[in-house]
């Protein structure tokens, strides 16, 4: 850096005495910076005549981009300074976790951090943070990720739900009658409701059933009577608020798969990854049943 600097300094001010000046360095001392350099690099930056520098073509291009680089860093220094949580926070988030959970309640975090913009991508599976440039991600599933560190948001509570007009259809009173129900089963989970079954003391389910890929479909087609789904009762709380859907047995089995935020190494002291890992944890405190 201290290259950088002595040799931004003598192209602006075109020689190594005002370089000198400005840096309150000696004259030898930005001359010798210059050459360690050009060294470094194998590539002439100036031309020297008796009590004269000027830049080679090489110099000149590279002073551009020096001195842009240099301007950047001082800018993104004088921010952190003057406001340390200031900066720009890009966030892979799962689609219905975002659009069912994260973003009804997102405007707080905004509210509070006003200085971090933020962008957000989808992704289903794991990735490369650095490649996508990415410092945190909600993950769902084990928190098995490579060079990344763990904070765990929920479990991922499963409950039997359908619409109240396909209920009122039915003769459901424990949890053996579904073995003869249209079981909506995810893509995601598609142990889920055999695991339900099993530690509900079913062994096995005899009615046909139907597979989607989607949350939002599977949770669509329970509200339009198709069958029963075994969803996540925190994302499907505003359909069972409408009347659309009805918990059957509000009896949940955790499984081993949960809600995670994972931040790469290089996310671990980044003030805006920390901020949104602290905002995320007292969000979820306060939104869990009392």
């Amino acid at each position: 850096m201290s290259m950088l600097l002595a040799f931004d300094s003598a192209a602006r001010t075109g020689g190594f005495t005002a370089a000198a000046e400005e840096l309150n360095l000696t004259q030898g001392a930005i001359s010798r910076q210059v050459r360690a350099l050009e060294d470094q690099l194998d590539v002439k930056l100036f031309r020297r005549t008796h009590r004269k520098i000027t830049l080679t073509d090489a110099g000149r291009a590279y002073a551009r981009e020096i001195h842009l680089a240099l301007k950047r860093i001082q800018t993104a220094s004088l921010c952190i300074k003057t406001n340390p949580r200031a900066g720009l926070l890009n966030i892979a988030i799962l689609p219905t976790f975002g659009t069912r959970w994260l973003m009804p309640r997102f405007p707080s975090f905004l509210e509070e951090n006003p200085e971090i913009t933020v962008n957000f991508v989808t992704k289903l599976s794991q990735f490369d943070f650095g490649e996508e440039g990415l410092h945190a991600a909600i993950h769902f599933g084990l928190p098995d990720w490579p060079d990344a560190i763990a904070t765990f948001l929920m479990h991922d509570e499963l409950v039997p739900v359908a619409s109240p007009q396909y209920l009122d259809r039915r003769d459901i009173a424990q949890a053996s009658d579904l073995a003869n129900e249209p079981l909506l089963h995810l893509t995601s989970r598609a142990q889920a409701w055999s695991d339900w079954l099993v530690a509900s003391g079913v062994s096995t389910a005899k009615g046909q059933g139907l597979l989607f890929e989607q949350f939002s479909t599977a949770a669509q087609a329970a509200a339009a009577g198709l069958g029963v789904a075994l969803l996540p009762k925190f994302l499907i709380r505003n359909e069972i608020e409408r009347g659309e859907l009805r918990v059957i047995f509000d009896k949940s089995v955790p499984t081993r798969s949960a809600y995670y935020l994972m931040l790469p190494s290089e996310s671990i002291n980044y003030a805006p990854a920390i901020a949104f890992r602290d905002w995320l944890k007292v969000t979820i405190e306060a939104d869990l049943p009392a």
